[in-house]
């Protein structure tokens, strides 16, 4: 165990050691190899105890570029609802949540985002997601987004760009706020230098047309007006709760909801509970 704690420290260090090795000789293929291992999950696989409750559900695939969409379905008379997943996750996770809004007869869509659960694919980043999520929105036109950590950002994100007009309420669940702190994470990480970080920068810049201090919740929070629910807990070890106390400061229109001892997950019944009160 201690042998396997010891290269698993180790193997971040040795992709960065290559990567700046690469930047020296290729410097514009060692960014784009850099960009496209900071856009691979790592998780989000199904695992064979969660395979029933998914196929059981299985809805449409939904044609996105080269890849297809998984899609979930349960039937409800009630308003609907789009449940969006985060980071190395799928549609899995949102069994509890999924039993609630049924008890209330809502009408539910979930699905695997790109490179996750049932979906194809092997990268994801906001953008990416965000133009799934354009996908799905055009089919079923929900009133209630539901998101979770990235899902709950995408979700800021596309309202940002284009508000949706049938989107009346919005929830975020442990949602990040600046990129820029999951970048600084990334370059201590792998251990790479400024100068190769400015690099990956640019390349994201002019991908998406956003530096990474500019891609944040925060910012694209302030061109939203939706009724929002934010819930964090006070210990998440993921995202720091401090960002979504400055996501709130920034949404014209919204409520905090502050926990302990859910941590990022946020799996809790108190907290399903707020939830429904809020989209009702």
């Amino acid at each position: 165990m201690m042998a396997n704690r010891i290269v698993k420290s180790f193997l971040p260090k040795l992709m960065g050691f290559r990567l700046m090795t690469l930047y020296r000789i290729q410097p514009e293929r060692a960014v784009h190899k850099a960009f496209k291992l900071l856009c691979t999950p790592r998780g989000g696989f199904v695992k064979p105890h969660q395979k029933d409750y998914l196929n059981a559900h299985k809805s449409e695939q939904v044609q996105f570029k080269k890849i297809k969409i998984q899609t979930y379905r349960w039937e409800g008379q009630g308003p609907k609802v789009l449940l969006l997943h985060g980071w190395d996750s799928h549609t899995f996770r949102w069994k509890d949540m999924v039993k609630h809004l049924q008890a209330k007869d809502y009408d539910i869509t979930a699905f695997d985002a790109p490179a996750q659960g049932l979906s194809e694919g092997n990268l994801l980043n906001v953008p990416i997601y965000n133009e799934v999520l354009n996908l799905i929105l055009d089919k079923c036109s929900p009133e209630i987004l539901i998101g979770h950590s990235m899902g709950g950002m995408t979700s800021v994100f596309n309202q940002h760009l284009k508000k949706k007009p049938f989107v009346k309420k919005i929830v975020l669940l442990g949602s990040p706020s600046d990129l820029k702190r999951i970048m600084d994470g990334f370059q201590k990480i792998l251990g790479l230098s400024d100068t190769f970080m400015t690099a990956v920068e640019d390349y994201f810049k002019r991908r998406y047309g956003y530096g990474f201090a500019e891609f944040s919740t925060q910012h694209f929070a302030k061109h939203v007006d939706t009724p929002s629910l934010i819930i964090h807990d006070k210990y998440d070890k993921i995202v720091p709760f401090t960002e979504a106390k400055d996501i709130h400061n920034t949404l014209k229109n919204s409520e905090l909801m502050i926990t302990e001892g859910a941590g990022h997950s946020l799996h809790k019944t108190t907290i399903y509970k707020k939830v429904l009160e809020f989209i009702s």
